[in-house]
């Protein structure tokens, strides 16, 4: 890491094998773990922490100060796990005093020129593709897919294993296992590729879709809809998620598409 056109403040705690290339800025108060390589031109801020074997391209802006009017200054971090890549011009905000703290979770892949703002809780293994915007206090479930050039307005919630069409608006709560797309923001089935790529069985794939017809297809409202489905479908995790999601959703989540699935 002795690169002598890169900048590492004396305050910075870095791992003895993490490659910083020139022309970067690190900041106090920063901690980079084992086998991380950062990129040229890439400036982390006050308040990161990044794990192990984590890639930062060229222009990447880390834990910068929120883009809030009411941040006062207060100490807030952002938290990158392990095992993530962070592609060109990427920024991520740090936190404010609601939460403390911005975070990504490990295995996640942030293309280039997205952003991540103050306040954000990533899951494990999300994408966000290029051009992405997510605005404060947004929560990705783990798995979940965001498309490019989406724009997620600030509070939603997207659940786990959730798939986001490109250039979506996403202004209501996506709910777990599901395909979101069309404007205004509508089901569109559950993300069925990606759930068997990742193991899901044929027969919980079947659950997970029959939960989802009752949802958005057989007319019912949100409250008939989550009745019916705890009384007549057995209890599981998946199930039990959803039910979860849906009640617990400030938002509200998105409606279903009124053409053919």
């Amino acid at each position: 890491m002795n690169q002598p056109l890169a900048y590492v403040h004396p305050g910075a705690k870095i791992a003895k094998n993490v490659v910083i290339e020139p022309f970067t800025t690190i900041h106090n108060n920063v901690v980079i773990g084992d086998g991380t390589w950062i990129g040229s031109n890439v400036t982390i801020m006050e308040g990161a922490r990044i794990g192990k074997n984590c890639n930062i391209f060229p222009g990447a802006v880390i834990s910068a100060v929120p883009q809030d009017l009411k941040f006062g200054g207060e100490d807030s971090l952002a938290i990158i796990g392990d095992n993530c890549t962070i592609r060109e011009c990427v920024t991520i905000n740090r936190g404010t005093i609601a939460s403390g703290q911005t975070t990504l979770g490990n295995n996640c892949l942030v293309m280039a020129t997205a952003h991540i703002a103050h306040d954000c809780h990533i899951g494990d293994n999300a994408i966000i593709v290029n051009g992405v915007a997510l605005a404060g206090h947004v929560t990705v479930g783990k798995f979940a897919v965001i498309g490019g050039l989406a724009a997620i307005h600030q509070f939603i919630h997207i659940g786990d294993h959730a798939m986001i069409s490109g250039g979506s608006l996403v202004r209501k709560d996506v709910p777990p296992f599901t395909k979101a797309a069309k404007e205004p923001l509508s089901y569109v089935g559950i993300n069925s590729v990606g759930l068997r790529r990742r193991g899901f069985t044929t027969e919980k794939i079947r659950e997970i879709q029959d939960i989802y017809r009752i949802l958005y297809q057989k007319n019912y409202n949100t409250t008939q809809a989550l009745g019916i489905i705890e009384a007549e479908m057995e209890a599981t995790p998946e199930r039990d998620e959803i039910i979860d999601f849906i009640r617990n959703s400030s938002r509200g989540v998105m409606k279903g598409y009124s053409g053919n699935y």
